[in-house]
């Protein structure tokens, strides 16, 4: 006997947030958030409840240590790993600043050509620009 009315109550909260398309046997199609007793209703969208009230929030569980069984590099490789990282963008940093040069020097010899041509000119020195400011970022939060 309490069933019935306890499944009524957990229903409500789902039924709230859920969109339902029904279609009669005429064809005509109803939207509604009520799932009506007539066949031909689907689902079309389900809405999680909204968090509680009153700001609670609640924390990701704490990350899962590390496995005893899981590979381990010793520090002198992490640092030689760390060296070889640091190697690379270098030289990708050089590389970057003379390809910013070579744009500089492209667009200074365009001189004064419409600006749909000179565009794509600066559009480079930008990027490469970009690029070079990234990279010097990255050097800058290497231990």
């Amino acid at each position: 006997m309490f069933l019935l009315p306890l499944s009524l109550l957990l229903a409500l909260p789902a039924a709230a947030n859920t969109l339902y398309k029904c279609t009669d046997e005429s064809g005509a199609v109803l939207l509604t958030n009520q799932k009506v007793t007539r066949k031909g209703c689907t689902v079309l969208s389900y809405q999680s409840p909204p968090p509680p009230p009153g700001g609670v929030v609640r924390q990701r569980p704490a990350a899962a240590p590390t496995p005893g069984d899981f590979p381990r590099i010793s520090s002198n490789e992490q640092r030689i790993r760390d060296g070889d990282r640091r190697a690379i963008l270098d030289r990708e940093l050089a590389t970057e600043l003379q390809n910013a040069e070579k744009a500089r020097k492209t667009l200074q010899d365009a001189g004064n050509q419409s600006p749909d041509k000179l565009q794509p000119l600066r559009d480079t020195v930008a990027l490469h620009e970009r690029n070079v400011e990234s990279l010097k970022k990255e050097l800058g939060n290497l231990r």
